[in-house]
C-alpha cells in the first residue's frame, strides 16, 4: 500500500472510560462507558461513537465518488452508522447498520450507487469478512 495519511491517537487512563488525544490535538476527548455497557454514560463519547462517525463520514465520501462516476446527483444525502456492541461464543463483537437517505434517486439507482461505495469505502473493505455490515437505503 503506498500509504497517503497516517492519522495519530493515542489512548491514555482507564481503557474505555480513559481520554484519547490526536497527535494534532484536533480529536482531544475524555471517554465513558455507555450506559447500555454498565457505565454511567453521560456527556464523554465513547469508541463506537468514535467509529461510527468515522465510518459515516468515509461511507458518504465513497458515495460521492461512486456518483460523480456515474454522473447522478446525491445532494442532500446523508449517511448514519449504527455500530453496536455486543457478546457471541467467543467474546464481544460489532454490527454495523449503515443507514443511506439518497432523495431523488429511485430505490434501484440509490442501492446500486450505495453497493458501489461498500465496495470503494476503505472502511467498508477493512471490515469485510469480520464485522456484520448492513446496508440499508432510504
Amino acid at each position: 500500500m503506498d500509504v497517503l495519511y497516517t492519522a495519530e491517537v493515542t489512548a491514555s487512563g482507564d481503557g474505555r472510560a480513559g481520554h484519547v488525544r490526536s497527535a494534532d490535538g484536533v480529536i482531544d476527548a475524555q471517554l465513558s462507558v455507555p450506559k447500555g455497557l454498565g457505565g454511567p454514560g453521560g456527556a464523554a463519547t465513547n469508541p463506537e461513537q468514535l467509529f461510527a462517525a468515522g465510518y459515516a463520514a468515509c461511507f458518504h465520501g465513497a458515495l460521492k465518488a461512486v456518483a460523480r462516476q456515474a454522473k447522478a446527483s446525491v445532494d442532500g444525502s446523508t449517511v448514519t452508522a449504527n455500530v453496536s456492541i455486543g457478546k457471541d461464543a467467543d467474546g464481544f463483537g460489532l454490527a454495523v447498520e449503515l443507514v443511506v437517505a439518497l432523495p431523488g434517486h429511485d430505490r434501484a439507482v440509490a442501492e446500486d450507487l450505495v453497493a458501489k461505495a461498500h465496495q470503494m469505502c476503505p472502511y467498508s473493505r477493512a471490515t469485510r469478512g469480520n464485522v456484520e455490515v448492513t446496508l440499508t437505503v432510504r
